[in-house]
């Protein structure tokens, strides 16, 4: 008896020992819980977000059921609709009215952009709303294509002003509209590129092909356009999974971007493009154009380090934005801004916006350059760099009312960087 009761306290625990051990047990299960709660939580919010951006298949049916009845046509429209070849893969979308996928069409690797039907109206007016039930009616059976490219050309003095070369880009246009190079444009390719028109981006990628600055004009169907893949994007930076975002700090995630970027020469030949696109887009052949959003999201680089727009939704022309401003009622200056970038003061005396920028583009562009091109420049040219990169950064003022020095800190930025790298192989 006595050796049965001493085996039982020997393997008896205490009384405390026990409660730890319940506490332990519950602690678990509250957490596992807990954490399956979070995970299913995250999950569903995951899902709603991504099924209200991500409507690819829908814009899909609705173009292909457009294409099968006559409405629209385009080069994409059969490898999309029939052949399937054209395939919509990983969704991009920012914004569920505006639809973005990275692709393959056959063996080519693009971006494919299309747009709802359900698009909300601009503050700017800067792209028009397409009309459910009302959509590719324009123009109507019957118009000729003298007809068609007077609608063209109105439309593009509408959206860019009276320019001396709107016919030179109006026959750019029709010439897109011509899918198989027949020379005639039918009544359904006129619909799709008169519908991609009203996408202010579309405009300007088209602008932008000869200067190669923007990817190049693949395809389209309806007001679906498709456009080669830039390997490079962003411009610089790191891509991190959506849960690690919040939690990395602004100066870690900054020195983070900085580590994954090309040798100092390449940047220098891709900060040289940038400046190139400034010099095009202000003043350009076809008129003068807003960088609304100049951040490292909105450009990258092929293999070539060729500098290339990816994201030109606010690349707007000045003319549109000017009028849009004029309209737009304020009570103070931050009711007058437009993206990120593109700021204008409120007259309070009238109670409207002014038309005219507060920092020109290329004050706009040196901003991203900055850390960019100045880490790891060399030690002979990197003071002069700093020097002219703070006084660009600096400039303020539309562009035309400080032309001279505008221009003479691109030219002085440009043949820095071209004395620096034009005999590597780098500049090739």
């Amino acid at each position: 008896m006595a050796r049965s009761g001493f085996l039982w306290g020997c393997f008896r625990k205490p009384l405390h020992v026990q409660v730890r051990s319940s506490y332990l047990r519950m602690k678990y299960l509250f957490f596992s819980w807990l954490a399956v709660f979070v995970g299913s939580w995250v999950v569903y919010v995951e899902y709603s977000s991504y099924t209200e951006l991500c409507r690819g298949q829908e814009c899909k049916t609705s173009l292909c059921d457009k294409y099968s009845k006559g409405v629209i046509d385009g080069t994409a429209c059969s490898s999309l609709c029939e052949k399937e070849t054209l395939y919509l893969g990983k969704c991009l979308s920012a914004k569920p009215h505006s639809q973005v996928y990275s692709g393959t069409w056959g063996d080519l690797e693009g971006v494919i952009r299309c747009r709802m039907e359900t698009a909300p109206r601009y503050a700017l007016g800067l792209e028009a709303q397409r009309e459910p039930g009302a959509s590719f009616n324009q123009p109507t059976r019957g118009t000729s294509v003298e007809s068609f490219k007077e609608m063209v050309i109105s439309h593009l003095k509408v959206r860019l002003g009276d320019q001396a070369n709107l016919a030179a880009l109006t026959d750019m246009l029709l010439s897109v509209a011509d899918g198989n190079k027949d020379g005639h444009i039918t009544l359904p390719e006129a619909r799709s590129v008169w519908a991609l028109l009203q996408l202010n981006h579309f405009l300007l990628a088209v602008v932008l092909q000869q200067r190669e600055h923007a990817p190049r004009l693949l395809g389209f169907c309806g007001d679906l356009y498709v456009t080669e893949k830039v390997p490079h994007a962003p411009l610089y930076g790191l891509s991190l999974p959506w849960l690690l975002e919040p939690w990395v700090p602004a100066g870690l995630r900054r020195r983070m971007d900085q580590w994954f970027t090309p040798s100092w020469p390449r940047r220098a030949k891709i900060s040289m493009g940038l400046l190139e696109l400034v010099e095009d887009v202000f003043h350009g052949t076809f008129g003068s154009f807003l960088m609304c959003d100049v951040s490292a999201a909105s450009f990258g680089y092929n293999d070539r380090h060729d500098l290339r727009v990816t994201d030109a939704r606010h690349i707007v022309p000045e003319l549109a934005f000017q009028e849009g401003m004029r309209e737009r009622r304020c009570d103070s200056d931050r009711d007058c801004r437009y993206g990120v970038d593109c700021h204008t003061s409120c007259d309070l005396t009238k109670g409207r916006c002014t038309p005219e920028v507060t920092r020109p583009n290329l004050a706009k562009a040196c901003e991203v350059l900055k850390d960019y091109v100045l880490r790891g420049a060399p030690a002979d040219v990197r003071e002069e760099l700093e020097k002219q990169l703070y006084a660009c950064v600096a400039l303020r003022g539309a562009a035309e009312h400080m032309e001279i020095e505008h221009s003479l800190i691109l030219n002085n930025l440009k043949t820095l960087l071209w004395k620096k790298i034009s005999h590597t192989k780098d500049s090739k």
